[in-house]
């Protein structure tokens, strides 16, 4: 991936995140399945980011959370090496926070080639913070290098977990939210898979994991985590998959082990 990739993804964000300040205070909902709801202004952030990324690389795959466009094209999903980049889109991710007009809400910018995600872009527009990260470059925020924190241990650490729409009582996430819960300082759920990845890429949070997301909603910030020192593995500790990301990303290597036995 090079600077020109970067830039147009960036300005992509841009785009996006203009159509979803426009409409927050004026925004029409409805709901796509129980408690998983979209809006007006999913479906014009996507459009936007979709034509400022598609006019730049047209013979691209478009991968985003709207519109039907969910699933990659075979031979850019089994990682071959002649399949074309893919775009990895969520044009609006944490729209729970965004109906209530809470912050933590982005958009979302990942780029996927020759078997692996690459580049990463995420911008919340609230806070004005552009997180970057292309494959071996490291992770930006606003241009100033990030960096995990490093934190091992499990007790004195920040977490953050992500729930399926209408979660049960009787869950797996429930019960795995209670087991982290009781062995770390304290344990959030902010509502953004992408921020989640940052502020970990960042070293707000020590550690996160989600059993529940899409493609689009880890995309570009598994490569911003990753590009900072974050360790990655599916949740169980077997090796993640960018298509089925049920995964947990910590500070270091030891943290990551603590926190794949109390999930596994």
């Amino acid at each position: 991936m090079d600077q020109q990739h970067l830039e147009v993804a960036v300005a992509a964000a841009k785009a996006g995140a203009v159509e979803l300040m426009a409409r927050r205070d004026d925004r029409v909902v409805r709901e796509k399945a129980p408690k998983d709801l979209v809006t007006d202004a999913d479906l014009a952030s996507q459009k936007a980011v979709r034509k400022i990324l598609m006019d730049a690389f047209a013979g691209y795959g478009f991968v985003g959370e709207e519109e039907g466009e969910n699933e990659p094209p075979e031979a850019v999903r089994q990682g071959k090496q002649d399949a074309p980049p893919c775009w990895v889109v969520d044009p609006l991710d944490g729209t729970v926070n965004y109906v209530h007009r809470l912050q933590s809400f982005a958009v979302s910018i990942g780029l996927y080639v020759a078997g692996k995600m690459r580049l990463g872009v995420i911008y919340d527009p609230v806070c004005d913070e552009m997180f970057t990260a292309i494959d071996g470059g490291g992770a930006f925020v606003n241009g100033r290098p990030m960096h995990v924190s490093g934190q091992e241990n499990l007790y004195d650490s920040m977490m953050a977990c992500s729930f399926p729409a209408g979660v049960k009582g009787d869950s797996p996430d429930v019960a795995r939210f209670v087991r982290v819960l009781e062995k770390t300082r304290a344990l959030r759920r902010l509502g953004s898979c992408a921020l989640n990845l940052c502020y970990v890429a960042d070293g707000r949070l020590d550690g996160y994991w989600a059993t529940c997301v899409h493609s689009w909603d880890a995309a570009a910030g598994i490569v911003i985590a990753r590009e900072s020192g974050a360790t990655l593995t599916s949740y169980d500790g077997s090796e993640f998959d960018d298509w089925e990301p049920r995964f947990c990303v910590s500070s270091s290597p030891k943290l990551q082990q603590s926190l794949v036995e109390l999930l596994a």
